[in-house]
């Protein structure tokens, strides 16, 4: 047993780590490699990242760890890897990338969305699928990309995560998990494989995705050079949605508990084996892995809005104490917190960011506040559907800087849920849910659910807060109503 570690990835949006595990969950102290990067951005929306420049990143983290590791690196019995979900870049037949990666938050393809809403049924979409027509998932920026890059396009030889990229170039295999088909918008749930009506929407042949397989070690068919000495003899694992492995590693993997998790984004999910889940729409559905169901809803807003209004504002260094003392809506300001477009439960990328109210007396720590109260308020919406589908949730586990590193955030979205929340204090859950699932599928542990997770203080709501802020998500629901109408407005005429 004690020779089993596991090398865990976790390769984001804006930062990868790459750490090790032992057989029992726990990280190896003070054995870490990180980068943090800022993806590539353009006026129009645009928001990539160089492929192959993270490819390099990735492997020298990898290098990294194994020399800190010394002769300890010949325990390492597993690579598992973890990466944001709903991203995609294409190769040739060499399997060389001939397109940027493309992220999630790239929002070109608002057009594309729209049309494919003209286009299809969306609720028979969702109910299939478990996503959104929205410039989130891979079938409107699929169609994006054809239109306007229509000769590279024709060079794809198949379109990757860049998990399975990762594999292609150090094992010469790809395949992708049921945890990343399912992020994409382009998996069936039913069939558990890809969902061929949408395929034909956007004009994508099977033989362009990589066959889907279950959380297992993978078929090693060339491996590169480039892979590191010590992980030849270790099992690979295909990559999963970081959003599942972050549910695993804090401990949220029974339907009773939900994860709250704020950091640029945020989104609260709750994981269920029940087969026959159906979302509310509004609600994604994606899965760790083939049993285990993932239910929930993200906003593109979350520790990005706070880290805006920090670099806009001139605000003092005792700013929480300050507002920690405003009562609860006591500014009067409605806001639209969309930053970066609105996602769940609306899914709608064109309403805007709006503020409604503001007056001469109104100051820095007004609008903070204020704005850190509209993003809870946004998430109250996708509670409320969370609880109608997973009528078990009767807690709520808290992970994501934002929400570790500010008590008083963690109290308004505790006082504007209605519900207690505990903080996770597990410092890398994605990792380490990454790592416990190689664990699991290796028969080391039997049950992730067995392993007790860090957690710290649990933050009861205040009910009067609860009943302002109920009035405070009424005038915002009615200024989104009101943004969505006019735009529709300026949209038909």
């Amino acid at each position: 047993m004690r020779q089993n570690l596991v090398l865990s990835a976790d390769i984001g949006t804006s930062s990868l780590r790459v750490l090790v595990f032992d057989a029992q969950g726990q990280m190896l102290p003070g054995i870490r490699a990180q980068l943090s990067y800022e993806p590539q951005t353009t006026p129009d929306g645009g928001a990539f990242l160089d492929a192959d420049w993270l490819m390099q990143q990735t492997l020298q983290a990898m290098n990294s760890v194994i020399e800190q590791l010394g002769a300890n690196a010949s325990r390492i019995a597993a690579v598992s890897i973890c990466t944001l979900w709903h991203s995609i870049l294409g190769v040739d037949k060499n399997g060389n990338a001939i397109t940027p990666f493309l992220l999630w938050a790239d929002s070109r393809c608002v057009n594309e969305a729209n049309e494919l809403k003209q286009r299809m049924d969306e609720k028979a979409y969702h109910a299939r699928t478990g996503c959104f027509l929205h410039t989130n998932f891979l079938p409107a920026k699929l169609l994006w990309f054809k239109r306007n890059f229509p000769e590279t396009a024709k060079q794809v030889f198949r379109w990757l995560s860049f998990g399975e990229y990762l594999h292609l170039k150090l094992l010469g295999t790809t395949a992708c998990s049921i945890s990343m088909a399912s992020g994409t918008g382009l998996f069936n749930h039913e069939t558990n494989n890809w969902d061929d009506e949408t395929l034909e929407a956007i004009g994508i042949v099977r033989d362009q995705l990589s066959p889907i397989v279950n959380f297992e070690p993978l078929q090693i068919s060339r491996p590169s050079s480039l892979v590191p000495r010590p992980l030849f003899s270790a099992l690979w694992f295909p990559a999963l949605g970081d959003g599942a492995c972050s549910n695993i590693g804090s401990g949220a993997v029974k339907p009773d508990v939900a994860a709250l998790m704020v950091g640029t984004t945020s989104v609260m999910r709750v994981m269920t084996t029940d087969a026959n889940v159906k979302p509310a729409f509004g609600l994604w559905h994606y899965r760790a892995d083939r049993n285990r169901h993932l239910i929930g809803g993200a906003q593109s807003n979350g520790g990005v809005v706070f880290q805006w209004l920090m670099e806009t504002m001139n605000l003092p260094e005792d700013w929480e104490s300050q507002i920690a003392n405003m009562r609860p809506d006591e500014h009067g300001l409605t806001i639209l917190p969309f930053l970066l477009s609105e996602r769940a439960p609306e899914w709608d990328a064109s309403v805007p960011s709006a503020i409604i109210g503001i007056r001469l007396h109104h100051n820095p720590l007004h609008l903070l506040r204020a704005f850190m109260e509209a993003v809870a308020l946004r998430m109250a919406l996708i509670h409320e559907l969370v609880k109608q589908t997973v009528t078990k949730v009767q807690s709520i586990i808290a992970t994501g800087g934002a929400l570790v590193r500010s008590r008083l955030w963690t109290q308004i979205f505790a006082d504007v849920l209605g519900q207690p929340i505990t903080l996770c204090l597990e410092p890398e859950a994605s990792a380490r849910g990454a790592a416990l699932m190689a664990l699991e599928a290796m028969g080391i542990l039997k049950d992730i659910a067995d392993l007790p997770v860090q957690v710290g203080e649990t933050l009861e709501p205040n009910l009067k807060h609860h009943e302002i802020y109920r009035s405070a998500l009424q005038r915002q629901q009615k200024l989104y109503n009101l943004a969505k109408h006019t735009i529709s407005q300026n949209n038909g005429s």
